[in-house]
């Protein structure tokens, strides 16, 4: 027995968290991907089978009453608060992260316009913003000067897609800047700034109490994109002033595939969120059928359609694994996971073989080790047949995330180790 493998029995037996992970259907795989799709946790089966057999197969309409699916956008939202440093009544579910994404960027536009036309572009990131969304904040309208949007150049494609269209239909000019690059690119014509809190390729944790310091400086919005962040780290979205944020449920919150998203709006600016899909689940009077949208008061008016409910019911069940779990135990140990891999990679793997790209900084890591290799996708598809599983990104990149909730330190010794022996 190696040095090593002693070392991670050790630490095993002194996680705080280690008995989580009873509560997921676990095998002998050690599985590094839970940053695309997060384990089962063991209650959701049980807990989907009674949505679908009792609360549809027999209580049918009613469940959207006596069940509570009406309510579980933001009862679920709120559930989710905290792992993000939010207050109740500012997080809804539903539709998807590349839809929240959208309508987050074009709110934040209007917002930018509104606080312009109110003659308070700089105050836009404050408590103390004031104005309403009029026809400043019509889709093309730049009166208030801001004509431009910055979105992360690294970031995920989608978010970059989304921007562009974003970008088209406000009839701003997008402007791709690399985080560290948003401080300088920053302006009076600056509306609104889209960034990601990790990059998914690296797993590089950008400085968001500062960036969003210094949009809110310019009198922009900010809007985070959280989904390789949220349930692995805190991200303390009051505490910062974040004005929006978007993420996705099935990476770090378990939350199965196609899970449904989420979006945060804070709560002094909600009175002015003006989202680009109103739909009937965001007016004040959903069933009065009314032929003028009227929003809804407080985060509700980020729903759009009707909630996608077999989808989010098993999230709040998977949600349940999260009781009594401090997000700053799963940050410290999402350290600890990650420095003892890169400690064992740098033990077992040929010397020159592999190349981190993930920063050894604790304040600059995210939950994932992303190693450059020449040839990743093979190395990739011989680690999982050895019973290892991560992910490959072209064209070279091998990538691990560590979800504190179900792996452990063994778990981490034993993927360097058969990473060594495939590279040899």
């Amino acid at each position: 027995m190696s040095e090593l493998t002693t070392r991670a029995g050790a630490l095993d037996a002194a996680d705080e968290l280690a008995g989580v992970r009873k509560q997921f259907v676990l095998d002998e795989v050690v599985y590094l991907d839970g940053n695309s799709l997060g384990a089962l946790p063991a209650n959701v089966p049980g807990h989907v089978e009674d949505v679908v057999r009792r609360q549809w197969g027999e209580l049918r309409i009613r469940s959207w009453d006596e069940s509570g699916w009406w309510t579980a956008p933001e009862r679920i939202g709120d559930r989710i608060a905290p792992l993000v440093g939010a207050a109740p009544g500012q997080i809804v579910v539903g539709d998807s992260t590349s839809v929240n994404v959208f309508k987050a960027l074009v709110a934040a536009v209007r917002l930018a316009d509104s606080a312009g036309a109110a003659g308070s572009a700089g105050s836009v990131g404050s408590a103390g913003a004031v104005g309403s969304v009029g026809s400043a904040g019509v889709a093309g309208s730049v009166g208030s000067g801001r004509d431009e949007i910055l979105v992360d150049a690294t970031t995920f494609p989608t978010d970059g897609y989304i921007a562009e269209s974003a970008a088209r239909m406000t009839g701003r000019t997008l402007r791709p800047v690399t985080p560290a690059e948003v401080p300088g690119a920053l302006s009076d014509r600056t509306a609104a700034v889209l960034l990601n809190h990790v990059d998914y390729r690296t797993g590089r944790l950008h400085d968001l109490p500062s960036l969003t310091a210094a949009v809110h400086a310019a009198g922009a919005v900010a809007v985070w994109d959280l989904c390789h962040s949220a349930g692995a780290l805190p991200v303390g979205l009051d505490e910062h002033g974040v004005d929006l944020a978007v993420g996705c449920t099935y990476k770090y919150l378990n939350g199965g595939p196609g899970s449904p998203a989420y979006l945060y709006v804070r709560r002094e600016l909600q009175d002015r969120f003006d989202s680009p899909l109103p739909g009937w689940n965001s007016h004040a009077e959903p069933f009065g059928m009314r032929p003028a949208f009227e929003p809804a008061a407080g985060a509700l008016r980020g729903r759009v359609g009707t909630p996608d409910i077999l989808s989010m019911l098993a999230l709040e069940a998977a949600l349940e694994v999260w009781d009594g779990v401090r997000i700053e135990a799963v940050r410290a140990k999402s350290l600890a996971l990650t420095d003892f891999f890169l400690e064992c990679v740098a033990a077992y793997v040929p010397e020159g073989r592999v190349e981190s790209v993930t920063p050894v900084a604790h304040s600059e890591r995210g939950s994932q080790v992303a190693l450059r290799c020449d040839d990743a996708g093979d190395v990739m598809k011989r680690l999982i047949e050895r019973g290892v599983v991560g992910d490959f990104r072209h064209p070279d990149v091998l990538r691990f995330g560590f979800t504190p909730l179900y792996v452990g330190f063994a778990d981490v010794e034993r993927a360097a180790r058969v990473l060594g022996e495939v590279l040899r």
